[in-house]
């Protein structure tokens, strides 16, 4: 998909990688960037710098999406790409808080399944449009630190291949962000419990802005994943050839975070 003269629906606009790609598909042309975010100050900031219109909206109100997505069809006759971008960090283990678990999954699953209920209608109607989903390197992999994050990001990634399964032949295209680490302040959140950890993610961390350019080739070739960590998809692929191996690997790199000490490449 060229994303010129295209009407965008992004949801975590407001900041990082949701701002990169907003300001990105105005550099490219787009006829409408619609910029959502929880905090509608920074929704409106971004949407000011694109030519856009910035709007609140919680991804997890099924009732708020629908209406908001209705007002831009009604406003500018189409959705072409939604993209998905809003998520949440949370870590912890199995005995995370239940509402960590339900919050995750609320925002980091749930949230693409109301936005794409209402926007996918019109696109298979019009048998054109393009859904980008954000999960993350740890929907492939995994995230040592982070159940309920891994596990809601593996939805992500599950959610985005089966429309891309089922609807890619009636014209809807589907991409599926994967990036590892990336300088936001999502990063300085949920960097790591140690010293240790953290100079380890930072060292691995790209700027929001790769990832936008990342998003516009893969959209440009509509690449289902978008991979802006060469890295991750050798770390897949080793994952995939012998599965056993990487789990023993990733057993290794859990001690060396748990323990505190010197994080090597596993």
């Amino acid at each position: 998909m060229d994303i010129k003269g295209r009407v965008v629906f992004l949801t975590g606009g407001g900041s990082g990688i949701g701002a990169a790609m907003a300001r990105r598909f105005h550099a490219e042309d787009a006829e409408m960037v619609i910029v959502t975010d929880i905090d509608l100050e920074s929704a409106e900031s971004v949407a000011n710098d694109v030519a856009g219109e910035g709007y609140h909206l919680d991804v997890t109100d099924e009732a708020a999406t629908e209406t908001l997505i209705r007002q831009v069809e009604t406003d500018h006759g189409r959705i072409d790409l939604l993209c998905l971008n809003a998520g949440i960090p949370t870590d912890g283990s199995v005995d995370a808080p239940n509402s960590d678990w339900q919050r995750s999954w609320d925002v980091n699953v749930m949230a693409h399944v109301y936005a794409t209920r209402y926007a996918l209608p019109k696109m298979l109607e019009r048998g054109d449009g393009y859904i980008l989903t954000t999960a993350s390197a740890a929907g492939l992999l995994t995230n040592v630190s982070a159940a309920p994050y891994s596990v809601t990001k593996h939805a992500a990634v599950s959610l985005a291949e089966w429309l891309s399964v089922t609807y890619g032949s009636q014209g809807i295209k589907v991409s599926c962000l994967c990036p590892m680490f990336v300088d936001t302040p999502m990063l300085k959140a949920f960097g790591g419990h140690t010293d240790e950890m953290r100079n380890w993610v930072e060292g691995l961390a790209i700027d929001a802005e790769d990832v936008a350019q990342a998003v516009v080739e893969g959209i440009d070739k509509e690449t289902f994943l978008i991979l802006p960590h060469p890295v991750v998809l050798d770390y897949f692929q080793r994952k995939a050839l012998n599965y056993d191996r990487w789990i023993q690997g990733m057993q290794s790199l859990n001690e060396q975070v748990a323990g505190g000490g010197s994080v090597k490449e596993v």
